[in-house]
């Protein structure tokens, strides 16, 4: 993961939040009562369930976020996006069916305590709600007036309340027992409910083999679970990822990784200035860390990360050429990498016909264009190098920073390597001036190192700077950013063995980040404009940059991943400044 997977890993937490009725729920108040799962029956894609859901509505409702949120640029493009016009859509047809708009004073008059929610169909939307509401409050709710509306229907001794609307052909149902109202889009979803209900009272009934809770996907990863958070996740992978809606519409775009869970839990955490969000995915096929590394050498390596650093990612090293990526792409010779591929059709560009330039004749056509080799870059002496020492994990450190007339926004680079022995300071720095030379010169006029404060600065235009500490390999482009490095090989860590980590700090780069997009966005300035057409806001200067001031509270997220056999352990943290 890097740092755009943690906004995401926000927007996400964002939404958890907000859609409520679409997304949320957990666990039991009083021991007593059975769990909600119990009710639930077999089948779901998805699980959710939450302890409060009244107060976390209320929380949400309350909250600054909230609003800076629907009125930032992030939101107007949100709006636009096919996801939201098709919930938009399914919304309107639950209103058509129902009689009453799914607004959020419908949402608060049906949101109690003890919440679950079940996804049965992701197309569709099809679902089943249940909550904690006392009777009382069920039938204040605007559903309950409107019930003469509704059809009944009886399964047992339970009755239920069913609305049809013929064109769309979307059904919406209701019901009330006791101290629980359930809301449904499948008549079978809300009888099979009602039954479970009824014979979770009688002993020895076999309803429940029927309910969730006898479903390998959902039982295996809630025991392989810690304890329930404020919020809980339980998802069916095997069926969500080949899910066309989720290739369209998941965010990260990792179906291959995703491909090897079979099912994954999530628990979210709420305690003052940090929110915790705990997962198990679990594995297709059981197995142990089949990396390079041993188990302390990724946690051994954040002991390095500096205090203002403004990301930070460890990971192990399977091979060879995971560890020299990024030394290569973000010290070495920095780029773009290839650019994504386009979704859209191109503009057509509208000239007078006229193709070229003047310039364009002191091109020679004559002559082949001189290519470099694939095999000459300079990287096989470095590349032994690292195999020699087998490698075993690469920390990556980025920080940004103003230049002196406050213009121009600079991101500096550091890359750590962890060796299986001590380095050979004289050797990596040849290997590191033949990577670099054909790039400066032909000769050996400024390809020189000279020390400085505990490392080697490279004399030449570009900036490098490289450092040995026993099997600790350190380069970069920023003397600050090197030496705070160095000045932590000695400092204890009590970091839990792990094989991935990563962290970034928002309230640091949130600032630089706007000013950089600013920048980037300006010869953009009216995307998409032109007589009648709607201004796109920028990406990166307004959607984006409204993204990061929505959530200014948030100060720092970061996520351990650890390996445990037959599952991945993810832990989430995200730091509040209040």
């Amino acid at each position: 993961m890097n740092k755009s997977i943690m906004i995401l890993l926000l927007i996400a937490l964002i939404a958890a939040v907000s859609l409520g009725l679409g997304w949320t729920a957990h666990q039991a108040t009083a021991a007593a009562e059975p769990p909600l799962s119990r009710y639930v029956p077999s089948g779901p894609l998805l699980y959710l369930q939450a302890k409060d859901f009244s107060s976390l509505l209320s929380d949400w409702n309350r909250s600054p976020q909230r609003r800076e949120w629907l009125g930032s640029s992030n939101f107007e493009v949100f709006s636009r996006s096919r996801l939201f016009l098709r919930l938009r859509d399914a919304g309107k047809q639950f209103a058509t069916a129902a009689g009453l708009p799914p607004d959020m004073n419908f949402l608060s008059q049906v949101a109690g305590s003890r919440s679950a929610l079940a996804l049965y169909d992701i197309g569709k939307l099809q679902f089943l709600y249940i909550t904690r509401l006392p009777s009382a409050n069920s039938m204040q709710s605007q559903l309950w007036q409107t019930r003469a509306k509704f059809e009944t229907r009886n399964v047992g001794n339970a009755t239920f309340y069913v609305r049809r609307d013929p064109e769309s052909e979307r059904e919406v149902e209701f019901a009330v027992s006791g101290d629980y109202l359930l809301l449904a889009t499948r008549g079978d979803l809300m009888a099979g409910a009602l039954q479970l209900m009824a014979g979770s009272n009688n002993a020895g009934n076999e309803d429940r083999a029927r309910s969730i809770e006898a479903e390998s996907w959902w039982s295996q990863p809630v025991a392989a679970a810690g304890a329930e958070g404020d919020l809980r996740m339980v998802l069916n992978l095997e069926k969500i990822v080949p899910s066309p809606y989720f290739r369209s519409y998941w965010v990260q775009q990792n179906i291959t990784e995703m491909k090897q869970y079979t099912a994954a839990v999530s628990d979210l955490f709420r305690s003052g200035p940090e929110y915790r969000e705990e997962r198990v995915l679990l594995k297709k096929a059981a197995g142990g860390v089949t990396s390079a590394s041993m188990p302390g050498d990724v946690s051994d390596l954040i002991r390095l990360v500096p205090e203002k650093a403004g990301s930070y990612q460890v990971e192990d090293c399977p091979s060879i050429e995971a560890c020299f990526d990024p030394l290569k792409t973000k010290i070495l010779a920095p780029h773009l990498g290839p650019a994504p591929s386009e979704q859209l059709a191109p503009q057509a560009q509208l000239t007078s016909g006229v193709t070229g330039s003047s310039s364009d004749l002191e091109t020679r056509i004559d002559e082949p264009l001189t290519r470099r080799s694939r095999n000459d870059d300079g990287s096989s002496q470095l590349k032994e190098i690292l195999k020699k020492n087998q490698v075993r994990a690469v920390l990556q450190v980025q920080s940004t920073g103003r230049s002196s007339d406050g213009v121009f926004v600079r991101i500096h680079s550091a890359v750590a390597l962890a060796g299986g022995s001590n380095w050979d300071e004289v050797a990596v720095r040849a290997a590191l001036t033949n990577f670099v030379r054909p790039s400066l010169t032909a000769s050996q006029l400024g390809v020189g190192w000279r020390g400085v404060n505990g490392y080697y600065e490279f004399d030449g235009l570009q900036p490098l700077l490289a450092a040995v500490s026993g099997k600790y390999l350190i380069v970069s482009d920023d003397p600050a950013l090197i030496g705070s490095m160095l000045g932590n090989v000695n400092r204890k860590t009590n970091a839990q063995p792990a094989v991935f980590a990563a962290g970034f700090d928002h309230k640091l780069e949130r600032g630089n980040f706007n000013r950089f997009a600013a920048v980037v966005d300006r010869p953009d300035a009216n995307p998409f404009g032109g007589p009648g057409t709607q201004r796109q806001p920028q990406f990166f200067s307004e959607n984006i940059a409204s993204l990061g001031q929505t959530l200014a509270e948030v100060s720092s997220e970061n996520i351990v991943v650890r390996n445990a056999g037959d599952k991945v352990l993810q832990t989430v943290t995200y730091q509040w400044a209040h």
